[in-house]
């Protein structure tokens, strides 16, 4: 079975860093466009970041140079590398992952982020 499992969300002060991981089973993780998205009480699931299996990245504009994407495929896990965090980004973080046809598409459960003083 498909499994995308992610940790290291927690409760961090605004400014401070947290790095967020993702480790995928069941997949050919090699072949998938990896990627983050957040989500906040009331609004839509956003894309953060994604990586592609030829290490393209891509970012949404509220983060770029704050947070980094990448990904190991030895490990199956991509992570994200979060700096100088801000309250405005609590949300709950997922790892997703696309297939190379992109017919297939797969999220984790989410790690809660949390940034208050």
């Amino acid at each position: 079975q498909v499994q995308l499992v992610e940790s290291g969300g927690g409760l961090v002060q605004p400014g401070g860093s947290l790095t967020l991981s993702c480790r995928a089973s069941g997949i050919s993780f090699s072949d998938y466009m990896m990627g983050w998205y957040r989500q906040v009480p009331g609004k839509q699931r956003e894309l953060v970041a994604n990586i592609t299996s030829t290490y393209t990245k891509n970012y949404a504009d509220f983060v770029k140079g704050r947070f980094a994407i990448f990904r190991v495929n030895a490990e199956s896990a991509t992570y994200l590398r979060m700096t100088s965090l801000k309250p405005e980004d609590t949300a709950v973080y997922y790892c997703n992952g696309v297939s190379e046809s992109g017919n297939l598409n797969f999220w984790g459960q989410g790690t809660h982020v949390t940034v208050s003083s």
